[in-house]
């Protein structure tokens, strides 16, 4: 579609009236040139491989720049031929290309998604490790139903008596041997195998299981710890059949920073504009609904603990700070997070304010000045602040946002260690591309609110 366009952008609806049938012949053969070579780009760029398709930016990522390098490959070669294609056609056919395309994926990967919420298109897998590891593996492809993984069974060298009646061994098969794992796999039917940490046997036992497992051709996958620190920072360097894990140091300034910075302007700037309407609106029910101020402003922690003051539209009573000593015992937050589900301070239209994240509108007007930014971890209190523990205050090394992990992901339902966890993953590996894919995740969390209370 994005060549056929942009071939009629260069000569029209009705080919007949463009000046010079050789040289339409000439585009003719550029676009058909074009439309193989692209087909072919998207192949050799793994851009439907299964191990991304449907999960994660990479899919995204790959269909991008393999659009981005053909083009450019395309643009050089005409230089060498001396072949003028005028820019209104590759203005036309790449953005045209890379909506599409993109469009098309995300359409797919919405329907797939559905598909494997209902138990379809599914991987099933076998892992195996210590229980505590194997633990954490199952919880975390549990709460990603998308990630395409059936659990068929669980291979463990002990299992604890404690840990016999917790979630999730009651609904697993488990096997309490990693003697003959490749037997299991056969069984189930198997597609993969997943090493949770470190096994008895160490490098040894992944080495024989690997060469196991060919014979089946079941996938091996290694689960390691060090992914949930610092996925996107590590890289795999192979030294004479050595293979040694790089993990770069995490960048708290720089030009992706700047960028950062940039972006952030501009989509504040865009967002109060836009939004303005609706800012004056809100603004107005608020006055109307209860006596006091229409904006609060309340005291966080901000970058390197810098306090600022967060605006949001106000949603609770005019004495609501005052009234805090008294509700501290009705608290149901985890960790050092107050938090109540029907706090008796919440005015009327601040319960479904709340509830869609209309009163953090304002804050907006931090991010333009620098105080916030979009996409970061939760901007703290500074009490909660002073209670941290260890390295927890790591999450003050970027500016708090708007959105992130912790808005995303279930927020007040969250367990305290879980949301420090996704706070720390995010300053220490955060993106333009992932920050692009939290503030899209965000429209869907506002439709669809979980933990907004």
């Amino acid at each position: 579609m994005s060549v056929a366009s942009a071939y009629v952008f260069r000569f029209g609806a009705d080919a007949t009236t463009s000046a010079g049938g050789d040289f339409e012949a000439r585009y003719l053969v550029v676009s058909t040139l074009l439309l193989v070579a692209w087909i072919a780009v998207l192949e050799v760029y793994h851009t439907r491989d299964s191990r991304t398709f449907g999960v994660g930016a990479a899919e995204y990522k790959r269909v991008a720049q393999a659009t981005l390098k053909l083009f450019g490959a395309l643009a050089i070669a005409m230089v060498f031929v001396r072949f003028d294609v005028v820019r209104g056609y590759f203005a036309v056919a790449l953005p045209l290309g890379l909506l599409l395309l993109t469009g098309n994926r995300w359409l797919w990967r919405k329907w797939l998604n559905q598909k494997r919420i209902q138990g379809k298109y599914l991987s099933r897998v076998i892992v195996i490790g210590e229980a505590t590891d194997v633990e954490y593996v199952i919880n975390q492809i549990a709460k990603n139903s998308t990630a395409g993984y059936h659990i068929s069974g669980v291979a463990l060298p002990t299992l604890d008596k404690s840990m016999e009646l917790r979630p999730p061994w009651y609904r697993v098969p488990v096997v309490s041997t990693l003697a003959d794992v490749s037997r299991m796999v056969a069984v189930a039917g198997a597609d993969a195998v997943i090493v949770a940490g470190p096994v008895p046997g160490g490098s040894k036992y992944i080495r024989e299981l690997g060469w196991k497992l060919e014979a089946t051709g079941t996938e091996l996958v290694l689960a390691s710890s060090l992914t949930n620190v610092a996925g996107p920072r590590i890289h795999w360097r192979p030294v004479d059949g050595l293979p040694l894990v790089h993990v770069e140091l995490p960048q708290y300034t720089g030009g992706k920073h700047v960028l950062k910075r940039a972006v952030d302007i501009a989509a504040a700037s865009l967002a109060l504009l836009v939004l303005s309407p609706l800012l004056l609106v809100l603004a107005i029910i608020v006055k109307r609904d209860s006596a006091g101020p229409i904006i609060f402003r309340q005291l966080r922690a901000g970058r390197n603990g810098v306090p600022f003051h967060m605006l949001k539209f106000r949603s609770m009573v005019q004495t609501a700070e005052t009234d805090l000593d008294a509700l501290r015992d009705l608290n149901e937050g985890s960790g050092l997070l107050f938090k109540i589900r029907n706090d008796p301070r919440i005015t009327k239209c601040g319960h479904w304010m709340r509830k869609y994240s209309l009163d953090e509108l304002p804050q907006f007007w931090n991010v333009l000045t620098g105080e916030m930014s979009l996409v970061g971890p939760r901007p703290p209190l500074p009490t909660e602040v002073e209670g941290y523990e260890k390295f927890t205050n790591r999450r003050l090394l970027i500016k708090p946002g708007i959105t992130g992990l912790w808005q995303i992901n279930g927020r007040s339902t969250l367990p305290w260690e879980e949301s420090i966890r996704l706070d720390l993953y995010y300053v220490e590996n955060w993106s333009l591309t992932g920050d692009l894919i939290i503030m899209w995740r965000t429209f869907r969390a506002m439709r669809s609110p979980v933990g907004a209370y």
